[in-house]
């Protein structure tokens, strides 16, 4: 399979630099139920405000539940749509708006759901999964179709399963985004220390 590993300043742990988002997906392998509950159990245990755990996801397994995986495929933008097709798993993260125990309006749900996801996504690398986020769906579609609250926001469509290789994948402009190598900006564009804008000396 494609590794794509993180050209790294410092040396990071290997599930942080291995982890990436591949379209490559195995049709033919679902997630087992098993690995499903470990990748749940990661997610749980991420870190949130006041312990408010803000995050609900709504989960489609193709080999399960194909009407409900259908549905919510549809909702993904056409982009996404030709190589999601291939993909056995499917969730949709949804972060809320209130504090459950107070009432009160949490701002902090956002970047707790993200957390949640990231240990998701950490864990799937661990027992061999992967899992490519995605904001390229119709938000108040997924809303409609699955009775997602006023209160919850949809986050982003999540895809699990395992990973394919390249050649697999039917659409050429879809395969470049594989093969194309992994960039980030340099450090102090993006970590300020003693002021805004100061980036971090190295």
């Amino acid at each position: 399979m494609l590794k794509k590993p993180a050209t790294t300043n410092v040396p990071i742990h290997d599930l942080l630099a291995a982890r990436w988002s591949p379209r490559g997906f195995d049709p033919k392998r679902p997630v087992p139920r098993e690995q499903l509950k470990v990748l749940l159990e990661a997610a749980r245990w991420a870190p949130s405000c006041n312990g408010d755990e803000p995050w609900r996801y709504l989960i489609w397994d193709k080999s399960r539940d194909p009407e409900g995986f259908r549905k919510a495929f549809e909702c993904l933008s056409d982009n996404n749509k030709k190589w999601v097709k291939n993909v056995p798993l499917l969730m949709l993260s949804c972060a809320g708006s209130i504090f459950q125990h107070s009432g009160k309006p949490n701002r902090w749900t956002q970047h707790d759901t993200g957390a949640a996801s990231v240990s998701l996504a950490l864990q799937a690398g661990a027992i061999g999964l992967v899992v490519h986020q995605m904001g390229g769906f119709d938000m108040e579609k997924a809303r409609a179709a699955f009775d997602v609250p006023v209160e919850y926001t949809p986050m982003a469509m999540i895809a699990v399963g395992y990973q394919a290789a390249p050649e697999t994948i039917d659409d050429e402009e879809v395969r470049k985004k594989e093969l194309a190598p992994r960039a980030r900006k340099p450090v102090p564009e993006r970590f300020f220390e003693g002021g805004w804008g100061k980036g971090v000396a190295a």
